[in-house]
Order: C-alpha cells, then sequence, then structure tokens
C-alpha cells in the first residue's frame, strides 16, 4: 500500500470513529461517546505523522476533502447533541442545589423552637 492510500485509509477510518461518535450521541451513550473520543483522538494523532511527508494528487486530495466535509458534518452533530446535554446537566444541577437550599433553608425552621412548642415546656 503506497503512502497516500494509507492517508487515505486512515481519513476512512476516522469517519467510520466519527460515525460511531455520532451513533452513540444520538443514543444518549455518553460514556461510551467519551471512549469513542479518546481512541479517535489517537487515530487523528497516528494520522498525522503518517501524513507528515505524503504528497496526494488531486484525485487524492479530493477524496481527502470529501471525508474531512462529512467528518466535519459528524462533529457538528456530536457537538450539537453535547450541548444540549450539557444544557439539560446544568439544569439538574440547578434544580439539585435549589433543592438543597430549600432543604437547609426549611430545616432549620422546622427544628427551631415555635412560641408554641416553648409554652409546652
Amino acid at each position: 500500500m503506497t503512502a497516500a492510500n494509507e492517508v487515505l485509509a486512515g481519513y476512512e477510518r476516522l469517519l467510520q470513529r466519527s460515525a460511531r461518535m455520532l451513533a452513540w450521541a444520538r443514543q444518549g451513550e455518553w460514556a461510551h461517546l467519551v471512549q469513542e473520543e479518546s481512541v479517535y483522538v489517537v487515530a487523528v494523532e497516528d494520522l498525522k505523522r503518517l501524513e507528515g511527508g505524503c504528497v496526494l494528487d488531486r484525485e487524492g486530495t479530493q477524496k481527502k476533502a470529501d471525508l474531512l466535509e462529512r467528518i466535519l458534518e459528524q462533529d457538528a452533530e456530536v457537538r450539537q447533541r453535547l450541548e444540549i446535554r450539557r444544557d439539560e446537566l446544568s439544569g439538574l444541577i440547578g434544580d439539585t442545589r435549589r433543592r438543597r437550599d430549600m432543604s437547609r433553608a426549611y430545616g432549620a425552621v422546622a427544628t427551631r423552637p415555635t412560641p408554641i412548642d416553648q409554652g409546652r415546656r
């Protein structure tokens, strides 16, 4: 396999990984997405080294551009879904804080003796 073919095969593999990441994001499988993303980052670094001195012909350059465009489209959707998830988690954290604060505030009031309780003593 020539260096150019290896580089293009590397971009094909990145596209496949990107597709898996998108599938995990669509399913809400965040742990799987993170695992796949860590493998993806390593694959990008490997491809960078492989591509170092490689020169693609016009056809190879076009194929690489097409693959990159598809990867970026998938990446954009993954990012959009991650932003939605971040907002959901932020809302849940805010709700939890409000409940905790209310519990502290009303819990403190509930444990204080009232004038009626003090009169019974």
